[in-house]
């Protein structure tokens, strides 16, 4: 199993971490990126575990816009590593703290257009940050400025209608342990053509129901595919292969 969607610079001992991972049967994560410092400790990280890690780097956007210096240091990182990175992630739009921040969603969406226009130059797919009525505006910017990449909508949160357009656009969606307790995350699910389903964590955020109290972790990934699995009448084998057919079709192919 792999999870799509993982900030592994945010752990604490993630190199034994990650041993235990791997000795457990996750055989790789994609890890995103926050800023520019992030992206540099993840492609450290990368170096460190070359066959685990799908690194990206990206900036975050509820973490507010960077300094123009940074972005172009940004850009000549992703020239020098492009062979070591799988995508520009993670990139979006602001929600949860749009009113914090001192720029306007405006300048917010310029900035996403510039982050997907060097996905576009270096032929790397989006790992996308898109949620409530945000989700709508990515959606539309993509098919506007950069309909030829390959995205993932991370723990998508949108209007039914909404995920209509991204499945059909043939977007990736991936599933977090909420599928297990949460009926919104369990009515997104029965949305997600089984081609374009994705698995992820987003750790070390924290979960609640039968996760709570517990770090969040990639061994957190094979009781979501137990639910999908009875959820979609699947053979869990044939489901975790499909799943992982198709987080290597979107996030490996461009190493």
């Amino acid at each position: 199993m792999i999870d799509a969607h993982i900030h592994l610079d945010q752990y604490e001992n993630i190199e034994m971490k990650i041993n235990s991972w791997q000795k457990a049967g996750i055989k790789k994560v994609i890890a995103v990126s926050y800023d520019l410092a992030s992206s540099y400790k993840t492609l450290e990280l990368k170096e460190k575990f070359p066959d685990f890690i799908l690194a990206g780097a990206g900036f975050h956007p509820e973490k507010g816009l960077p300094k123009e210096s940074d972005f172009q240091e940004w850009q000549r990182l992703i020239r020098q590593e492009r062979n070591n990175i799988a995508c520009i992630g993670e990139i979006g739009l602001p929600h949860y703290e749009l009113e914090k921040l001192p720029h306007s969603l405006e300048s917010h969406m310029d900035f996403f257009k510039r982050c997907l226009h060097t996905a576009e130059e270096h032929s790397l797919p989006a790992a996308l940050h898109a949620v409530y009525d945000k989700a709508a505006i990515v959606y539309e910017i993509l098919q506007q400025e950069t309909p030829d990449i390959a995205a993932h909508f991370h723990w998508l949160k949108a209007q039914m209608e909404v995920v209509r357009q991204i499945t059909a656009a043939g977007y990736y969606v991936s599933l977090t342990p909420e599928v297990c307790y949460r009926e919104r995350d369990q009515v997104l699910a029965t949305f997600i053509p089984m081609e374009q389903l994705l698995m992820e964590t987003d750790g070390p955020w924290p979960f609640k129901g039968p996760f709570e109290g517990k770090e969040t972790t990639p061994l957190f990934l094979p009781d979501i595919a137990a639910f999908l699995a009875k959820e979609r009448k699947m053979n869990i084998h044939t489901l975790k292969e499909q799943i992982l057919h198709n987080t290597m079709r979107l996030y490996g192919s461009n190493i």
